[in-house]
Order: C-alpha cells, then structure tokens, then sequence
C-alpha cells in the first residue's frame, strides 16, 4: 500500500479535499450571484435633477461599473469550473497529482489553490 501513497493521495484524503472544495464551489457561486445581481442591478441614485456634467461622469462610472463586474463573474465562474474539474479528478483519483511532473502536489498548496494542476516545481519551470 505505501507505494500507492506516493502516486495519489489517499481516499480518505482525497474526501478532506472534496469536502474544502464543494464548500468553496458554494461560496463561490453565493460569490457570483452577488456580482450577477449588482451588474443587473440598475440603481437610480436620483440624479435626474443634478447638472448634467454631474451626471455624464455617473454614466461613465456606470459603464466602468458594469464593464468591471462582467469582468469579475467571468473570473468567477472559471474559478467554478476549476473546482468542478477539480472534483472530477477527485473521482479520478487523479487529484492532486502534478500534469507535468507526475508528482504529488504540495497539500498545504492544494488546501490554498484547491484547483491546482501544478506543483510549485512546474509551475517554475513555466517561469
């Protein structure tokens, strides 16, 4: 059983790992709906009546506003389907095993980065 070890990590770690990463798929999603709702969310700051100019620099900040939050649930839901992807390694049992060297991935870096591929090794010699 030990030389199995050192190729994958345990069930019962690999379990540690679906538990951290279906609870950070839920955040991330509570994450993206408030991003959602803010972009589709066209709050009126009753400005009508202000001067024109002051108004001019709203759209734009509006604009600005949107242009980031779109930004940021794209990022979001990428960061989603890494964790999914993730699980599905988890059900591999390839979880957790580094893409380009073959060895495990770092736990302390995988409960940071549970998405991660790569281990900190490959992930330098990308540099």
């Amino acid at each position: 059983m030990a030389v199995n070890t050192n190729i994958r990590y345990s069930d019962k770690e690999l379990e540690e790992f679906r538990i951290l990463i279906q609870e950070k798929i839920k955040k991330a999603q509570h994450d993206l709906e408030l991003i959602k709702s803010a972009y589709m969310n066209d709050h009126n700051n009753g400005t009508d009546d202000t001067s024109p100019t002051f108004k001019a620099f709203e759209e734009g900040s509006k604009v600005m506003s949107k242009e980031a939050n779109s930004q940021l649930a794209i990022r979001q839901e990428k960061f989603i389907r890494d964790l999914k992807n993730a699980l599905i390694r988890i059900e591999n049992k390839t979880y957790g095993v580094c893409r380009v060297t073959g060895k495990l991935i770092n736990k302390e870096r995988l409960k940071l980065v549970p998405h991660a591929t790569l281990s900190i090794e490959a992930k330098n010699m990308q540099k």
